[in-house]
């Protein structure tokens, strides 16, 4: 079975004919939601494959480890086999030619960006920084460009940080105040980053976006599947590196208008947690990319169990749009329901928030734009079977198929250049051998003893002390010293 037909990607049957991806309108972004365990990944899946068929490259977060096994022909049981014999289909099982990427480079190749390029915004944002910190923090990366100090890792930023609180006042005049209280927690917040294994993420070489958008020799476009199953531990550093990677995609890439196919899909697994809790400057830079980045060929698709948690702003925005079943226990639940059933065109045949929660696992409501870009009327959809494998792929074919990825080799290995901490480093030592020698000040003259005190008329307690000095040179007489001044103290 193919993945796509002459009308784009083959999605599923509903209304009693086939549903596709129209290809031309697939830049025009997607909503994919629903409750855990009814089926998005499988259907993320289907669209993964039928855009790489298509020549459409796809960049893919994996949260749970499922996605690996698009790279995989699959293995049809009975289900599947009565679920295309239902469409008229038939199953042709093929993988689809994959890379495996991982910010910790531990399941897939490395991705790294330099901090510069991340920026204090999004930098801001990862490290959970109040308005005050996140000032300051613009203030370090202006003061670091000035100075011609690279900020490629946090060990740089960190020797920058301390640079600033240094200079503390004459930096102070010249950009507003900058108090030490910030800089040291901006650089407690950094540690904990460090911790969670945000230092992998900060170096060189850095990914360079064209490796994101390749094509085999056949033509099909390469899935790269980001591992986050541990990466979804550190949400914030999860959404923050996603969101730098769309906005270096919109920044990067030329205007092309309304391309035949995208030049890139884009999908963005629990896409709640970009928004949760984001301040209005974020949202509005998410807005703005969504709303721009289509006119770059990239399609972005946004993967959560309910549309309620995607802003009004950009949920408006997402032209294709799969719902899987959606579960209404509560009033927060039943407005969600709502509101997802409101977002549809409606279909006579049926009341839609009904549907919403009568749908099977593989069953959805699925609505897509036409040649005219308008959306389709709301259709209940069986989805079509993968030609995949349905789970993830084992380790020892992710290590095969990394062997012989394209990018093998370009990202593997760290690179350390001359920066802002080789710099300032160097500054100080420079500094420290320049400067004058410091005199040692004369040893002040000791009162000459009284006969009384040489003599044997001397307590106890003075003996003793004359004796514990006497030694204090050696290891053992420290210690008895502090044994002692510790037990005075606690008295």
């Amino acid at each position: 079975m193919a993945s796509t037909g002459a009308g784009g990607v083959l999605v599923g049957l509903g209304g009693g004919e086939v549903l596709s991806l129209r290809l031309d309108r697939a830049n025009r972004h997607g909503l994919v939601a629903g409750a855990t365990g009814t089926g998005k990944t499988i259907t993320l899946q289907i669209l993964a494959q039928g855009l790489s068929d298509a020549g459409v490259p796809v960049f893919a977060a994996d949260v749970k480890g499922d996605l690996s096994g698009v790279a995989m022909p699959g293995t049809p049981n009975e289900k599947l086999m009565a679920r295309a014999a239902k469409m008229d289909l038939v199953l042709s099982p093929q993988g689809a030619p994959t890379v495996f990427w991982d910010l910790f480079g531990e399941q897939g190749h490395p991705i790294r960006a330099t901090v510069s390029e991340v920026g204090p915004l999004l930098l801001s944002r990862m490290l959970e920084l109040n308005d005050v910190q996140e000032g300051v923090l613009t203030v370090v990366f202006r003061v670091a460009d000035e100075e011609g100090l690279l900020l490629l890792d946090l060990k740089d930023l960190q020797a920058v940080l301390g640079y600033v609180g240094d200079n503390a006042t004459e930096i102070s005049t010249r950009y507003g105040a900058v108090a030490k209280p910030s800089l040291a927690a901006i650089r407690r917040k950094l540690l904990v980053l460090e911790d969670q294994g945000g230092s992998s993420f900060f170096g060189e070489p850095a990914l360079a976006l064209s490796d994101l958008m390749r094509v085999d020799g056949s033509g099909r476009g390469h899935v790269n599947i980001l591992a986050a199953d541990r990466l979804i531990n550190s949400p914030r550093l999860y959404a923050t590196f996603l969101l730098w990677l769309l906005s270096e995609l919109f920044e990067e890439l030329p205007e092309v208008g309304d391309p035949e196919k995208p030049r890139l899909a884009f999908f963005f697994d629990e896409a709640h947690l970009l928004f949760r809790d984001a301040p209005k400057g974020l949202l509005e830079k998410v807005e703005q990319v969504v709303r721009l980045i289509r006119s770059k060929g990239v399609g972005v698709y946004f993967v959560t169990q309910n549309p309620a948690d995607i802003p009004d702003s950009v949920l408006g925005q997402l032209g294709n749009r799969i719902q899987h079943a959606l579960r209404a226990y509560t009033p927060a639940d039943q407005k969600g329901l709502r509101a997802a059933a409101q977002s549809f065109r409606v279909n006579p045949d049926f009341d839609t928030a009904d549907a919403i929660q009568a749908l099977g696992v593989g069953e959805a409501l699925v609505s897509l734009l036409d040649e005219k870009g308008a959306p389709g009327v709301v259709q209940q959809t069986l989805i079509r079977p993968p030609a995949s494998r349905l789970g993830p792929a084992t380790a020892a074919e992710r290590t095969a198929l990394m062997a012989q990825s394209p990018v093998r080799g370009l990202y593997d290995e760290t690179r350390d250049r001359d920066s802002a901490h080789e710099r300032l480093q160097a500054r100080a030592e420079r500094q420290a051998a320049e400067a004058p020698p410091v005199k040692a000040a004369p040893a002040p003259r000791q009162p000459a003893q009284s006969s009384r005190s040489r003599s044997g008329g001397q307590g106890l307690g003075e003996a003793f002390t004359k004796s514990v000095l006497r030694t204090v040179g050696s290891q053992i007489g420290r210690e008895i010293v502090r044994g002692m001044l510790g037990g005075l103290r606690r008295r």
